[in-house]
């Protein structure tokens, strides 16, 4: 009765469907993970953004890579601004989706050590190929507040680390980098600037990162598990459909002898 599942195309399927429905468990617990992690790292910039702003030492020192629990966490410093030295960071966008870049700034603290600033995104030119006019920050000792930012790498990010780029251009955030380039000690990580507000074309300060939304990742995760509950289902579906269609072609195929015989 059920031989045809024995059939080369039976047993294909079959296969496919037993293959599908691990398959599709394993991208339902992916999702999951990725919901969860969204949840976690939006707690971690609530809390962050919520704290009371401390010294940026206490959280970072040279070579330190930025805790997890630290990101986006506001911090101070007090120092001065080393213009001279200032870099762009290439192909970033505003909150307009505007490309341009973000303007990379080393803030030199009263102890000679170095944190890289974010002071915001400035918009690029035609050619992207000289130095852009960059709006000049305050001048003498100040204190600036921020937040916290691990460093960049291509991997954790997804871009290129790009070489032979014009002068003072850059694809990406690197304390290390910045260090051997100022043959300076420079904290680890970096900061994006939140205070002071800038004045006239000061470069557009970065806005805080959203955090409300925790995306759809569980409903995919969701949407993946019921796909693998259908997977069996539909498969018992299609076996009862086959052994109906082959017992009623089988019944035709009986009768039809008969009422040949009865008409003559």
């Amino acid at each position: 009765m059920y031989r045809f599942l024995l059939s080369r195309q039976w047993v294909i399927l079959t296969l496919v469907a037993l293959a599908l429905i691990p398959t599709m468990i394993k991208l339902g617990y992916w999702q999951l993970h990725r919901h969860e992690h969204k949840v976690a790292l939006n707690t971690v910039i609530a809390d962050s953004l919520a704290a009371t702003p401390v010294p940026a030492e206490s959280l970072t020192s040279p070579g330190q890579e930025i805790k997890h629990d630290d990101l986006f966490r506001r911090v101070t410093a007090k120092g001065h601004f080393d213009t001279a030295h200032e870099e762009v960071l290439r192909r970033r966008t505003n909150s307009d989706g505007e490309v341009g870049y973000h303007v990379l700034t080393p803030f030199v603290l009263d102890d000679g050590r170095v944190l890289v600033v974010n002071r915001g995104w400035i918009a690029a030119d035609a050619s992207q190929s000289a130095f852009p006019k960059i709006p000049a920050p305050a001048t003498g000792e100040i204190t600036v507040t921020g937040r916290l930012m691990a460093d960049e790498t291509t991997a954790d990010s997804g871009i290129k680390d790009v070489q032979g780029l014009p002068d003072r251009m850059v694809m990406l955030i690197n304390s290390e980098q910045e260090s051997k380039r100022l043959g300076e000690q420079v904290l680890g990580g970096y900061i994006e600037q939140t205070a002071p507000e800038p004045k006239g074309d000061s470069p557009e300060l970065i806005p805080d990162p959203e955090h409300s939304d925790i995306g759809p990742h569980m409903a995919y995760a969701i949407q993946w598990w019921l796909f693998s509950a259908g997977v069996p289902v539909g498969w018992v579906i299609l076996v009862r459909r086959e052994r109906r269609d082959r017992a009623e072609a089988a019944a035709s195929a009986e009768t039809t002898p008969e009422a040949a015989t009865a008409g003559v």
